[in-house]
């Protein structure tokens, strides 16, 4: 039982430790603003005889977890816009769906150069206006058909992304809510959320019967996810839109690093 639980892998207390900790930065870091999988997917693809597709799948399992514990403490205290919220939640469900699929079938350095162009911008973007997010002022009444479709369609693409690989899609959601939907910082962190949850739902709908997920290790990363992801959002709230907006890109300068890292490696190899 507990060796098929891991899936055939050498689960020692040290890579348990490892994991655990690495589960509980990832959460705190995704409950602030997203990219929580810029610890914890490189975390998993350390672990020997894990292949990439089970690091993304069993990533799924501890990221399931910390949104929904980050959510909850997030929706007490705050109304969220169904307007925006519910259209994107189920486009992003089955946009993660498709993108499971795609990530059996192309290989993630594919998307690599597109993700860090995207990544670039939008730090250049965030930068270049401090007031951004400050305060929430919506591009589009609540019930508009823009303000419906636009929703709809952020969580497709974001989701499909999520799928496929996922670092970083709290913080794509996060600025595309500020930027497009007109959300504050800390509003579009909570909507970010609810949106995550469903893309993370949609990626292990598609994951788990194929066999891919690694349950003793998703579970150690789940007990860290939730754990970091109360704290986390504990802390956004107390905090504010300005506390979200310096973490937001702190964490997208670090995920630029990492892809351009991994961008260069492969050149070079």
């Amino acid at each position: 039982m507990f060796e098929a639980l891991a899936g055939g892998i050498d689960v020692t207390w040290t890579m348990v430790l490892w994991l655990l900790a690495a589960g509980i930065l990832a959460g705190w870091i995704d409950a602030v603003v997203g990219g929580g999988g810029l610890i914890q997917l490189p975390a998993l693809l350390l672990v020997p005889g894990m292949s990439p597709v089970q690091a993304v799948a069993t990533n799924k399992v501890g990221s399931i977890a910390g949104t929904t514990a980050s959510a909850v403490t997030y929706l007490r205290k705050i109304t969220p816009d169904r307007s925006a919220t519910i259209p994107a939640a189920a486009s992003a469900f089955l946009g993660a769906v498709l993108g499971a699929k795609l990530a059996t079938l192309v290989p993630s350095d594919a998307f690599t150069p597109i993700i860090l162009l995207a990544l670039i911008g939008v730090g250049i973007f965030t930068v270049l206006n401090p007031s951004l997010g400050a305060d929430a002022t919506l591009r589009f009444g609540e019930t508009s058909k823009r303000h419906h479709a636009l929703s709809w369609l952020i969580g497709l693409v974001i989701g499909i992304y999520d799928g496929v690989l996922g670092p970083g899609t709290g913080s794509f959601l996060v600025i595309a809510f500020v930027s497009i939907i007109g959300f504050s910082f800390l509003q579009a962190s909570a909507t970010a959320k609810v949106i995550n949850w469903a893309t993370n739902f949609g990626a292990l709908v598609y994951f788990i019967p194929d066999g891919q997920v690694v349950w003793l290790l998703g579970v150690i990363m789940a007990v860290g996810n939730v754990t970091g992801g109360i704290f986390g959002a504990r802390t956004a709230l107390a905090k504010g839109s300005g506390f979200v907006r310096v973490v937001f890109v702190i964490v997208v300068s670090a995920l630029i690093l990492k892809l351009g890292f991994d961008f260069i490696s492969t050149l070079i190899h």
